[in-house]
């Protein structure tokens, strides 16, 4: 099965896990997957055993073009054949059911998984079928565990969340998106200098037009007109619309015989 036209050009992007779903039994969750690994920077998806069989042509409809992952995907028997040929296995489990193995959370396992594949070693997630997660059988090929921190009252994940979460944090783990930015489109982060023209601008209109008339106050005010603008980054075009206001509320005030002084 190949594919829709519009499917995304998606490609591998450097070393990275395998993604194992074990006895998966929803096609739509498969595709949902998919779409989930496309998001995340992961590309190699497993499937052991699907309940319907494979490939199912519902799996495509809901991978929302990550049509390349599905059809790379390949189809295993068991879990043993599935993982043969990598180093390390991460299973996710919400409940450890006393097993002796190191767990750690999904960001905790992405910086692991980050150093293994540094190593050229292969790596693999593990994640069990929808109603029951992984039973004990099939997280006795994994050497570590990884456990979602969640609401303790409520961790219920569907398996395409689940996998998200593992993908997000593969990606962020080496992304270097800045945690806060200012979005300023075609125009640029105001100077001091071009701040304090405006101010200068402003000041002036407001002398002119008696704002500032009350001599005492004078100085808190303009220090709050100041404080006003100085409090976050305004950018080159809102100065120069700024200005322009100014200048037309000028025109305005002069074309109504209001002089300098009055109000």
């Amino acid at each position: 099965m190949t594919g829709r036209a519009e499917g995304a050009p998606l490609e591998p992007i450097g070393p990275a896990p395998v993604v194992v779903l074990i006895r998966p039994q929803l096609a739509e969750n498969i595709g949902a997957v998919a779409r989930a690994m496309g998001n995340g920077g992961l590309f190699e998806l497993r499937l052991v055993a699907p309940r319907d069989g494979w490939p199912q042509q519902r799996a495509w409809r809901t991978a929302s073009g990550a049509d390349r992952i599905l059809d790379c995907a390949s189809i295993h028997e068991d879990v043993a054949s599935a993982v043969a040929d990598l180093h390390h296995v991460f299973a996710t489990c919400p409940r450890p059911r006393h097993i002796i193995k190191p767990v750690l959370t999904a960001r905790g396992a992405a910086a692991e998984l980050h150093a293994i594949v540094a190593r050229d070693l292969r790596c693999g997630l593990l994640f069990g079928p929808e109603r029951a997660g992984l039973d004990n059988d099939d997280m006795a090929h994994a050497d570590t565990l990884i456990r979602y921190p969640l609401n303790p009252d409520f961790m219920s994940l569907n398996l395409s969340q689940a996998v998200m979460i593992m993908a997000y944090e593969w990606w962020s783990a080496t992304d270097s998106t800045p945690a806060r930015h200012f979005q300023s489109h075609e125009t640029s982060i105001a100077t001091k200098g071009e701040l304090e023209n405006l101010l200068i601008h402003l000041i002036a209109e407001c002398d002119a037009s008696g704002f500032l008339r009350n001599a005492p106050k004078r100085p808190g005010m303009v220090r709050n007109i100041r404080h006003l603008f100085q409090r976050g980054e305004i950018t080159a075009q809102e100065i120069r619309t700024l200005h322009g206001i100014i200048t037309e509320l000028s025109l305005g005030r002069r074309a109504r015989g209001r002089d300098e002084g009055a109000f």
